[in-house]
């Protein structure tokens, strides 16, 4: 094709006759294109998809009698571009091979601690999204490694890559600041400001900044099986997201604008508020913003599947389930991670061992990032990642529609 075409056209403001030339236009920016104006076109590996690979292979021919290209170059281009970012990686109506991984390594809680521990390494959020693409290229190449014990280094990389980096349900890259990595950094110095004795107004903000960033976190770590429609499932979602951290926010503030409102200062008030009322209260309202933002999950049902990875149903139970185990995992880490630096700090100052203000706020910040580091994957390994669900606990039309009597379904995190 020509680098530069002049066009004639007639402008309605110009005089009569005359040529205006087009305007250039500059090729894509593509290195293999060869300044040719061409556009690349979206390809699915045939590899992504191990239920559809016959069917590809046996129409490759008319795809390749239809490119002008010779087939070599046209496999080199396709390579060099590889999967588009909107293509998810999980062919629907199969297992992902990050809960068949689940379900091989993680039957007992020593084992989900041991792998939770290696994919929250905060290391995983400084690989590229070429490193994601070709770690998920290898592992739904090698099919033996999803459902046999980790042996191989570079297949065992691969997956705690894929585990930190991809959602199972959709197949695709989550944001970086989102991903399971990022939330220790993140939420610690939410946590320890949400901590301090500060006035109602500035525990407000905080509480609120820190309510905002989990909620989002649930919602784009969670089950995306719901069937329901995108565009309203999503405004919803969003709108009971914003309710439900506004309404945290509010309730967490609330005791020490009551304190200061009226003055209260007695220890036994300073106790209540400021050391016994903080960590059941965070630990509810945690809970409640799960169970408001993944209400989809249980009002509309979510996909289980067979040993095999194929799909039975939708099933509501099993959302219920999902989102109860999720919302009593958050709990338990956030009311732990505030129960426990308050108690050894009541008894750090009874103690009489340091009496410095800024010593023993040194020591709080620590305490509360050891409890929080050290709670982040327990919490996350009490319940399997892979959930499973017995047969009759099932609605009727999967019960008539099966003959498994354990069936699973993304847990979500």
């Amino acid at each position: 094709m020509a680098a530069v075409r002049e066009l004639p056209w007639l402008a309605r403001h110009s005089s009569p006759g005359r040529v205006v030339p087009f305007p250039r236009l500059a090729p894509f920016n593509f290195p293999h294109t060869r300044g040719r104006f061409w556009q690349p076109r979206r390809f699915t590996p045939r590899s992504l998809c191990s239920e559809g690979r016959r069917s590809t292979r046996s129409g490759s021919r008319s795809r390749r009698t239809s490119d002008p290209r010779s087939p070599g170059r046209a496999r080199a281009e396709r390579a060099a571009i590889g999967p588009s970012p909107g293509i998810a990686f999980r062919c629907r109506g199969s297992m992902d091979a990050n809960l068949r991984l689940w379900r091989a390594e993680g039957p007992s809680f020593w084992q989900r601690l041991l792998l939770w521990a290696d994919v929250l390494d905060p290391l995983h959020l400084l690989k590229s999204a070429d490193e994601i693409r070709r770690a998920r290229l290898l592992l739904e190449n090698n099919e033996k490694t999803q459902s046999e014990p980790l042996q191989n280094h570079q297949t065992k990389q691969a997956f705690l890559l894929s585990l930190a980096s991809v959602h199972p349900d959709t197949g695709r890259t989550i944001p970086v600041f989102f991903r399971p990595p990022a939330f220790l950094p993140v939420t610690l110095p939410l946590v320890m400001s949400s901590s301090l004795q500060l006035q109602a107004k500035q525990i407000f903000l905080c509480q609120f900044a820190f309510h905002a960033y989990t909620t989002g976190f649930t919602l784009l770590n969670g089950n995306c099986t719901t069937k329901d429609e995108e565009n309203s499932l999503h405004q919803k979602q969003i709108l009971l997201g914003v309710g439900a951290v506004s309404y945290a926010a509010l309730l967490g503030a609330f005791p020490f604008y009551f304190m200061d409102r009226y003055t209260l200062k007695s220890p036994v008030t300073n106790l209540v508020v400021k050391r016994l009322l903080p960590a059941p209260l965070l630990g509810l309202m945690n809970a409640f913003t799960v169970v408001a933002v993944r209400s989809a999950e249980f009002e509309n049902g979510i996909e289980v599947m067979d040993r095999n990875g194929k799909v039975v149903g939708v099933s509501k139970k099993a959302g219920e389930k999902a989102v109860k185990e999720t919302a009593l995992s958050r709990g338990i880490l956030f009311g732990t991670t505030f129960f426990l630096p308050a108690a050894l700090m009541h008894f750090v100052e009874r103690a009489n061992t340091t009496r410095t203000p800024r010593a023993l706020a040194s020591l709080r910040m620590l305490l509360t990032m050891a409890v929080l580091a050290g709670m982040l994957p327990i919490s996350l390994g009490i319940f399997p990642q892979c959930g499973e669900i017995k047969r009759e606990e099932l609605e009727a039309e999967i019960l008539s529609s099966t003959e498994e009597t354990v069936l699973f379904y993304n847990r979500g995190i």
